[in-house]
């Protein structure tokens, strides 16, 4: 079964379908690429499953090992390069809740955020910057 159905909607927007949900969302090019910009751009949603596949992985692991990461805010920072115009780098940074992490948990956190699935699926020539906060 495919994951996601998507269909271009002309003036360079698409619109993509969650099959399982039928949730969906729209794209946009970029304003600095011939697009109007009004919505998540294909590369922002690239950056923006990097910070969510992090967090979520960082859930598990809390759950897994008893502490809480509920309201850690997160900001992301996609950084273009060209020739060929691509994503160079990604910048993460979380801002933890006030929680008094022990040192054990701030590896469990980290380590969770740098191998979360997305990461490990991006190219090594796109550096990823991880910045954490407690």
């Amino acid at each position: 079964m495919a994951t996601v159905e998507t269909k271009y909607l002309g003036e360079l927007r698409t619109q993509a379908t969650h099959v399982r949900s039928s949730n969906t969302l729209v794209t946009d090019a970029p304003v600095d690429n011939q697009g109007k910009g009004e919505s998540f751009s294909p590369t922002d949603l690239l950056a923006a499953s990097l910070g969510s596949c992090a967090m979520t992985i960082i859930g598990i692991a809390a759950r897994k090992n008893g502490f809480d990461v509920d309201g850690t805010r997160i900001t992301i920072t996609k950084i273009m390069a060209e020739n060929p115009r691509r994503v160079a780098e990604v910048v993460v940074e979380f801002v933890f809740p006030s929680n008094n992490y022990s040192g054990p948990e701030k590896e469990i956190i980290e380590r969770s955020a740098r191998t979360c699935p997305v990461a490990c699926s991006l190219h090594p020539d796109l550096r990823q910057t991880w910045k954490f906060s407690y």
